[in-house]
């Protein structure tokens, strides 16, 4: 009994041994960053001697980095709405339906996963032209409405197949269809399913960075991971601007998952159940 308690205990020490390393890992970079962002002589994770805000200053008002916030939240926030309502009808479709083909629907979403962004960057890149849509907001948001479909996909199919199939059944013996039943049965109690996608897809539209500098040209309508393209080139020797950008377009997204963490590690459980 005695060596069993041994073993737990040494069990359970290695275990946060092991997230106490991950955490650290984790933290550093930022830590670094932020601490970085204070200072004459950026680098080190010591207190600065001098705290300085020119960085800031310099975002704010030079660079003018509340533009880019703005587009940065209009095209995440739009493309994020747009992408988890199209793929939730569909997504509720393959799990409460049975038709021909249904499998390769499935197969199609899954592959999608496999394409790397660069080899279809010349497709859309030809397409937004095609639709006068380059260089426009729009345009970036009809591209990140369509990126990342497949996780969204199956997160949100994962969990309508945890919702009991009798609360549909009733609904439709009171009259109500298929339409009427999604939107007032199953949405409702999909939320924390909806909400999970809706973060991940929102963060991964708020950091996307590739098809934002190759599709965005002027200045007045980039996102903040394009304006951060341009500090490594224009102004990579103003090392406290540089952090200082990088604070402001990280601190969001950690913020949105700390208030979000425990539904999405709800949903994500909920989904794994019947997924």
């Amino acid at each position: 009994m005695k060596k069993k308690i041994k073993r737990t205990a040494g069990h359970g020490l290695f275990e946060y041994i092991v997230m106490l390393f991950v955490l650290f890992i984790s933290l550093y970079p930022i830590l670094w960053v932020f601490l970085s962002s204070f200072k004459e002589k950026p680098g080190g994770l010591g207190l600065p001697d001098k705290w300085v805000l020119d960085g800031y200053i310099t975002i704010f008002t030079k660079l003018n980095i509340g533009q880019y916030f703005l587009n940065s939240i209009l095209i995440a926030a739009v493309s994020t709405v747009v992408s988890v309502a199209i793929v939730a009808m569909s997504a509720y479709v393959s799990a409460r339906m049975e038709f021909k083909g249904k499998a390769l629907v499935t197969a199609m979403f899954a592959t999608t996963l496999f394409i790397p962004s660069i080899s279809i960057s010349f497709p859309i890149y030809r397409l937004l032209g095609n639709l006068n849509l380059k260089d426009t907001r729009l345009g970036v948001i009809f591209i990140y409405s369509g990126l990342g479909i497949a996780v969204t996909y199956f997160i949100i199919r994962s969990y309508f197949l945890t919702i009991p199939r009798e609360m549909e059944e009733a609904a439709r013996m009171d009259g109500c269809g298929y339409t009427g039943t999604f939107f007032r049965i199953i949405v409702p109690i999909a939320k924390p399913g909806l909400a999970t996608a809706a973060i991940m897809v929102f963060l991964n539209n708020w950091n996307e960075f590739y098809f934002a500098s190759l599709l965005l040209k002027s200045k007045d309508k980039m996102t903040i991971p394009a304006l951060l393209g341009q500090f490594t080139t224009a102004y990579s020797k103003n090392l406290n601007g540089m952090f200082s950008a990088i604070i402001v377009a990280v601190v969001p997204t950690i913020v949105i998952f700390c208030l979000l963490s425990e539904t999405f590690v709800k949903s994500l459980t909920a989904g794994a159940v019947k997924g």
